[in-house]
């Protein structure tokens, strides 16, 4: 464990460095800014930033990719944005209504927001994790295919107690009797969240991934779609006209209100509940990282260095806690989904 403790503290120090950077620039001697430093940590972005040293920024550009009204479309990578040449009308707004996205100066000087389907630092994330997970499962598979009636051995050992686990512990019990048909929905999606979780553990990469809204939100949309679509007439009769007191119904229809707002209720749900703790999780470590930053700005290094004892301790300990947290809550997921899905699909009774 002394290996993993040392290759955490030298991440975390990695990780601050670049940011405060940027921080105190922005501020223009004012101090460090530590709301700048933690949203710049765990906000998307159009490219990967890993670390700076003095004023260069080391970073891998993303591919950028607009469609204008007014020009059509336009693909280029994201230091251009940084690096103005003659007759390229787009950067990115530092300030106002479009503070953040990539804009385009109009010939009369007007800004105007262009159709923005760019490969971020979060979309990247989830292709990385999406091609780790096809590798590791697809490998897994075909080992188990080659070693019939053999112990299972390396990756084949990983893929195999997936399986049995989201089978015998999640869709099993909670899918209802369809769980064979969403098995292997179940399993994409809880090992996708789980090595999301874990990945955006890894402070240097940046890569904050289900602590964005938009791939729960996704992620909880599919889960909806296959719930309504598999939704048997004993489920959509339950929303419709469920079995409570008429007064419950007449005049008023309350309870069919409830339980139609209910089936947008759980989705939503499903999405705040898996980027609220990944996201909080991140915010922690940033704080007590850019209280080692803030520390030596207001006070003095040498206070600044004493903090730095305290705050990688807890950083260290928070990590190690978002490591149960991460598997905690792909658990959650998946199971809330079978849940919805053992629901929509249950005869009545």
């Amino acid at each position: 464990m002394e290996w993993f403790k040392k290759l955490i503290i030298i991440s975390l120090i990695i990780i601050s460095f670049p940011d405060s950077s940027k921080a105190s620039d922005a501020e223009h001697s004012e101090g460090f800014n530590t709301v700048e430093y933690i949203f710049d940590h765990v906000n998307d972005s159009h490219e990967w930033h890993f670390f700076t040293i003095g004023d260069k920024h080391y970073s891998i550009p993303l591919p950028v990719i607009l469609r204008s009204e007014h020009s059509g479309w336009h693909i280029f990578f994201s230091n251009k944005l940084h690096h103005h040449e003659e007759g390229f009308h787009f950067h990115k707004a530092l300030e106002g209504d479009n503070a953040g996205k990539i804009v385009e100066v109009l010939e009369d000087g007007s800004e105007y927001v262009p159709f923005d389907i760019s490969i971020t630092k979060t979309i990247l994330g989830a292709l990385i994790v999406s091609i780790i997970m096809l590798i590791v499962l697809i490998k897994g598979a075909n080992k188990a295919k080659t070693r019939k009636n053999l112990a299972p051995k390396g990756v084949q050992n990983v893929v195999e107690m997936l399986v049995y686990f989201v089978r015998d512990e999640i869709a099993i019990p909670f899918a209802g009797k369809k769980y064979k048909k969403l098995l292997p929905y179940l399993l994409t999606l809880f090992t996708f969240v789980l090595l999301a979780n874990v990945i955006g553990l890894i402070l240097p990469l940046g890569l904050n991934i289900t602590g964005n809204i938009a791939v729960t939100l996704v992620l909880a949309t599919i889960t909806f779609i296959i719930t309504s679509f598999n939704g048997n007439k004993h489920y959509w009769a339950h929303i419709v006209n469920p079995p409570v007191p008429v007064y419950m119904k007449i005049p008023i229809p309350l309870m069919p209100l409830i339980e139609f707002a209910g089936i947008f209720i759980k989705p939503i749900v499903l999405m705040i509940r898996l980027f609220a703790n990944m996201l909080a999780g991140h915010m922690i470590i940033s704080v007590l990282i850019a209280l080692i930053f803030l520390m030596s700005s207001v006070l003095s290094p040498v206070v600044g260095a004493s903090t730095s004892i305290i705050s990688i301790a807890f950083s260290i300990f928070m990590l190690l806690l978002d490591l149960l947290v991460s598997f905690i809550q792909a658990y959650i997921f998946t199971l809330l989904s079978a849940m919805y899905f053992g629901m929509a699909t249950d005869d009545g009774h």
